[in-house]
């Protein structure tokens, strides 16, 4: 029996540390894709509540009409105070406008971004918002009510989901962060 030849293991061994290299870069490059990629997949399946992005309704309206519940919550330390507009009925489709009005409570400049979410979540790809305040940096001056409006509309495909047949409101959600 013949020992390896030592160029051999050398190769061998330069190879092996190229694959751990190249599988190391690859891992770090997802872990940074990973945010994106997750993002792409909420918006087009409407997972865990994301809602839809749309410049206007081309389905029509139908008679069945949906609820829409508005929400507000502040992260803990943070000088704001928001109020969420009412809830509203409409017929699916219609499109809406509702104002949400946040309020300064400091006597310093107050910069803020919202993220928001839809329950219940299966209902995220039906929520059309065409107009939104979310994951826009708001200023707001000190001891000042600014409005933000929301323009949206329920997909009228909702109702020929079966699995949300028996759903009658949907909660629009949004958390205010500083930055």
């Amino acid at each position: 029996m013949t020992a390896a030849h030592p160029m051999h293991r050398k190769v061998s061994n330069r190879s092996i540390v190229l694959m751990a290299s190249g599988f190391v870069a690859f891992m770090v490059g997802m872990s940074f894709a990973a945010v994106p990629l997750y993002n792409i997949f909420c918006a087009v399946t409407g997972y865990g509540g994301t809602t839809q992005a749309a410049e206007s309704n081309p389905k029509g309206v139908i008679d069945r009409e949906m609820g829409v519940r508005f929400d507000a919550n502040i992260d803990a330390g943070l000088p704001l105070r928001v109020e969420p507009a009412s809830v509203t009925t409409s017929r699916m489709g219609e499109v809406e406008t509702i104002v949400y009005r946040a309020t300064n409570l400091s006597s310093e400049p107050l910069s803020t971004t919202a993220s928001f979410n839809v329950t219940p979540p299966t209902t995220g790809i039906y929520f059309n918002k065409i107009e939104c305040f979310c994951f826009t940096e708001q200023t707001i001056p000190p001891h000042t009510t600014v409005e933000m409006p929301v323009t949206y509309f329920v997909d009228p495909d909702l109702d020929s989901d079966d699995g949300l047949r028996t759903i009658q409101q949907i909660t629009l959600s949004y958390t205010f962060h500083k930055n």
